[in-house]
């Protein structure tokens, strides 16, 4: 390949990952992100990496022993709660050696992959306004801040509402009818010896077929909480509340949640701070753009879905591939090819799998009872906190 200008958008998982292992192979990248720098805003939630897909992407980029030496395979349990009764059904507690899914801190893993860069590959404060230039290239970039520089193959890697999609597809993601309201728990295991005993290691969950709640327990003895309702993407203003309204978001909260055990009424309760409003959004079904030899999408710029256990997973995939198909062909377009000529159809079946599925973050019994393996197999699909 004849040192062509790569630009990849967007510095989360998928954009890292596929710029790292380009460069394991000797092909010069740039990352451009929106961020000012790293550590500037909280990075999201705990991520679970599976064995044939987020893993594997790390063991191209020679990263798979520093990954499991940062996660926490004890994140691997998973509770399931009546929501009436509040009594324990379903536990899944990981054997010693299990390592599956370990799970990760989003934001460690962002600088675990930021560290394996050649230094000054990211250009942070660099947020992308619009691509443009002809189809053929060279493309041209221009920023928020009134900068613009050129490339020859630009990689959308800038998730659900990417600028980079915007330059060779006219959709846009559509809100799904379900919500999550955020609240969050600081040093948990001191000050919510409670809360934290109820959501383990690991995950919790409860839901009544109408409202769900998903409970996740962060590395640094955090706790996020997901109270999930299929709501109207104005309901603050139909309930005339504000994003800031903390006690009237928390009596809407516990008049929702009334019919529920006061033990998982205390995520409602006794939070810490303030609540965040995450609507779920998703492309349609399937989502198809014309081929392009200057601009390629992986994640949720590709085929954003509801947050169902699979978003990280499939933009790291993603990554993974097309970094190899660049190293494999000498040519950009040919490269483009064989990547989409994969990771498209995965896409699609996955999309159409998960297609109106946002409300299974809501059932009163996700697992089957009667299979305990199914318990377990499920969970590779367990609802997961959409990405910040």
């Amino acid at each position: 390949m004849n040192t062509p200008r790569i630009a990849v958008i967007g510095a989360g998982p998928g954009g890292l990952t596929c710029a790292t292992i380009l460069q394991k192979h000797g092909i010069a990248v740039t990352v451009h992100e929106a961020d000012a720098a790293a550590g500037v805003r909280d990075q999201g939630g705990s991520l679970d990496l599976h064995a044939d897909s987020g893993q594997l992407a790390l063991k191209e980029a020679g990263l798979l022993e520093s990954f499991f030496a940062l996660s926490r395979p004890e994140g691997q349990e998973m509770r399931q709660y009546d929501a009436t009764s509040g009594e324990l059904g379903f536990h899944h507690v990981p054997d010693e050696d299990e390592a599956h899914r370990p799970e990760i801190e989003r934001g460690v893993l962002r600088d675990m992959l930021l560290d394996s860069l050649t230094p000054g590959t990211v250009r942070w404060g660099h947020a992308l306004r619009a691509v443009e230039g002809p189809s053929d290239g060279p493309r041209l970039l221009r920023f928020t801040d009134g900068t613009t520089t050129e490339a020859d193959l630009v990689i959308g890697a800038d998730g659900a509402w990417s600028p980079v999609r915007a330059a060779i597809s006219a959709a846009l993601p559509q809100y799904t009818g379900i919500t999550f309201v955020e609240a969050w728990f600081h040093d948990a295991d001191t000050r919510h010896p409670d809360i934290a005993e109820f959501v383990g290691n690991g995950s919790a969950i409860a839901g009544d077929g109408a409202r769900g709640m998903f409970a996740q327990h962060n590395g640094g003895g955090h706790i996020r909480v997901y109270l999930i309702q299929r709501l109207a993407l104005d309901w603050l203003a139909q309930a005339g509340l504000t994003h800031d309204d903390t006690e009237g978001i928390r009596a809407f909260l516990l008049d929702a949640y009334r019919d529920w055990a006061p033990g998982l009424r205390r995520v409602i309760t006794d939070n810490d701070g303030r609540y965040l409003q995450r609507p779920i959004n998703a492309l349609p079904v399937p989502h198809i753009w014309e081929p392009s030899p200057t601009i390629t999408l992986l994640g949720d710029a590709a085929h954003l879905m509801p947050p169902l256990g699979l978003g990280v997973n499939l933009a790291m995939l993603d990554a993974l591939e097309l970094a190899l198909a660049l190293a494999h062909n000498p040519v950009i377009d040919d490269a483009l090819r064989a990547y989409e000529k994969t990771m498209i159809p995965r896409s699609h079946q996955m999309q159409a799998e998960l297609d109106g599925r946002a409300a299974d973050l809501m059932a009163d019994d996700p697992f089957d009872a009667e299979d305990p393996q199914a318990h377990l197999n499920a969970q590779d699909n367990q609802p997961r906190p959409p990405a910040t």
